[in-house]
């Protein structure tokens, strides 16, 4: 077989993730929107930045990097952490 300077591509296929966000954080986003448009010239829609600025967080976590270089636990092996009660009666 042959060597080929460029690897196999990534596997490209997207997944669609939907959140909520609280009010301050969607305001935050739509006011850095309105940024990237006056710095750029180029309007983007949040849902079109999100994905680069997770992205760019994630490159960023240092120790989240560590972590998936020393092997994180396999996806669904620890359960979601239970709410805790703040009622106190």
């Amino acid at each position: 077989m042959a060597k080929l300077k460029l690897g196999k591509l990534p596997d490209r296929t997207a997944s669609k993730i939907t959140i909520t966000v609280s009010a301050d954080l969607n305001q935050a986003l739509s006011d850095y929107a309105a940024l990237y448009r006056q710095t750029y010239g180029e309007s983007e829609t949040v849902a079109e930045l999100i994905p680069f600025m997770l992205a760019g967080f994630l490159e960023g976590d240092r120790a989240f990097a560590k972590a998936r270089k020393e092997g994180l636990p396999a996806a669904g092996a620890s359960e979601k952490p239970r709410r805790q009660s703040t009622d106190h009666a």
